[in-house]
């Protein structure tokens, strides 16, 4: 029994410890984040962006602005944006506790255009168009099955969506920048950190 006392003590001395056994990996600096929030928002802005990167771009600038993870994101709908007032509304956490969260004029030029590539994607599809705000942007295959585009994306198709952007930026820029790291949570919580 003394040895469980001892160790709330010990963790009670250094609250920064149990943040540590929780996320083990830091995060990138805020400087770093907004460097990447900047490199995707310009590439998903220009003539031709590839559907994926516009789409990971409106993920980083939502996680910017909402502190938000994957399966928040993954809840959102076309519903709850608010692109005329520059707002969105995620339920956070598992029991998805609701909040209303501002966005700058860069983020909403982001989902605009996203929008209008949301609509390409939708257009093959039969039947009514998905609510989800977050789609697959190419054919895949689950287990075998061969899924169309413009489907709700899972949070294991946002993984390697941000694993791909990130080989290819740390590629493109090795020995001139820090590698990226291949958890998003990690760029995530930089935006979280520097608002608490």
């Amino acid at each position: 029994m003394t040895t469980g006392r001892a160790e709330e003590a010990e963790q009670a001395e250094e609250p920064g410890r149990a943040a540590q056994a929780r996320y083990p990996r830091p995060p990138v600096s805020l400087e770093e984040a907004e460097w990447v929030w900047r490199t995707l928002a310009s590439q998903a802005m220009e003539e031709g962006a590839k559907p994926e990167t516009v789409r990971l771009a409106v993920v980083t600038g939502l996680a910017r602005a909402s502190g938000a993870r994957y399966g928040d994101l993954l809840r959102c709908t076309v519903r709850s944006l608010d692109l005329g007032a520059g707002r969105v509304d995620v339920e956070h956490g598992k029991h998805r506790v609701p909040r209303r969260h501002g966005l700058d004029a860069g983020t909403v030029l982001v989902l605009r255009r996203w929008m209008d590539v949301r609509a390409d994607l939708c257009a093959e599809l039969e039947g009514s168009v998905p609510e989800a705000l977050l789609l697959t942007v190419h054919h895949t295959h689950d287990n075998g099955v061969t899924v169309a585009a413009g489907l709700p994306i899972t949070r294991q198709g946002l993984v390697l969506s941000w694993r791909r952007f990130v080989y290819r930026t740390n590629a493109a820029h090795a020995g001139r920048r820090p590698p990226l790291p291949t958890r998003f949570e990690q760029l995530r919580r930089a935006w979280t950190t520097a608002g608490a």
